[in-house]
């Protein structure tokens, strides 16, 4: 009786394979809880598509992933000085966005990153004369620009890259290497056609592990059901069941991420109405809960507990029985199965 990540495997790889056939020269990322599946999993899987690069957002998730994938491990999380030492081997690449950071790395394999319109953190344009120095004591494996999501003045990502690329250029800097991340295979395609001498590697997580959302289902199972009648007092806070149904008690809690969603960038009227509405509902202990049963989602019959969540089905409803599994739409960069199933 688990939470279990049912993983169409055939399906699956198959997107991974069509993905990496549209970038050549793949860096899949694997971070955080691994997209829902685990480091080890994506490892295995890196490993399988044939990369000789994995991306790992830490030096933390470098030293356990270190030991699942054999080739090199790109950190991305920036360098700074004063960070507690991880001891990693040679085959770890550290990104860096400041001048000071790689003089912190001599002897280290780096990737620099550049400071794009995302503004969050990298070289910027007035400190590129600095790098010619600093670089002569680290091994470059080249630089790297990662690209905002949302372009809302119409600005275009691929003018963002070559402009940069000008910039390096004109600050004659190396230009063997350049990893970016959110861009489209055709923007690839064009930055490769213009920079035939530069190798682009695209950085890329969510779309290569979750883009076909088929692929991938959750599902708790039932592991108990109780009927109560309108009235009928329940749970650790003895509210009042709003009419007759039953108490459905699933496997997936507040230690699988069940009820836990991070905030969202919302665009529009109807996506900001439904917030309104959903925070409006929760202020009178409505909401809803991932879970689907005949055909809709289900309300929590209370806020979910630490590995369990129960459910209010009414009685017009069919009777979930034992052992029964409810869909669950679950956010996969949150949730930790009990187990995976692969089918």
């Amino acid at each position: 009786m688990a939470l279990t990540l049912y993983v169409d495997t055939a399906r699956w790889r198959a997107h991974h394979k069509h993905v990496s056939e549209q970038f050549p020269g793949l860096v899949p990322v694997c971070k955080g809880n691994g997209y829902g599946f685990g480091h080890e999993r994506l490892a295995e899987e890196a490993t399988r598509l044939g990369s000789d690069i994995l991306a790992v957002g830490t030096t933390y998730e470098a030293a356990r992933t270190k030991d699942w994938f054999g080739g090199d491990l790109l950190v991305l999380t920036p360098f700074r000085r004063g960070e507690e030492p991880v001891p990693l081997p040679d085959r770890v690449i550290r990104s860096v966005s400041s001048v000071d950071g790689v003089h912190g790395l001599v002897g280290a394999r780096v990737v620099i990153e550049v400071m794009s319109s995302m503004k969050r953190h990298g070289v910027t344009e007035q400190e590129l004369p600095q790098l010619h120095a600093a670089i002569e004591d680290v091994r470059l494996e080249g630089f790297a620009i990662h690209l905002p999501l949302d372009r809302t003045d119409g600005s275009d990502a691929v003018e963002e890259v070559i402009g940069w690329m000008d910039r390096l250029r004109a600050a004659r800097l190396p230009l063997h290497t350049m990893f970016v991340s959110h861009l489209k295979a055709e923007d690839l395609a064009r930055l490769q056609q213009q920079f035939p001498q530069t190798r682009f590697r695209a950085r890329i997580g969510t779309r290569l592990w979750l883009g076909d959302h088929e692929a991938t289902e959750y599902r708790g199972a039932v592991l108990d059901v109780t009927h109560v009648a309108k009235g009928d007092r329940f749970g650790y806070r003895q509210q009042k069941a709003a009419s007759d149904g039953y108490l459905v008690v699933v496997a997936g809690g507040t230690s699988h991420g069940v009820g836990l969603e991070a905030p969202k960038a919302l665009h529009g009227v109807m996506p900001r109405a439904k917030g309104v509405a959903r925070a409006g509902l929760a202020t009178v202990n409505r909401n809803l809960a991932p879970f689907v049963w005949g055909g809709k989602q289900r309300w929590f019959a209370e806020p979910p507990h630490m590995q369990v969540s129960i459910l209010f089905v009414p009685s017009d409803a069919p009777e979930p029985k034992v052992g029964e599994e409810l869909v669950a739409h679950l956010r996969h960069t949150t949730t930790q199965f009990d187990r995976i199933v692969d089918r």
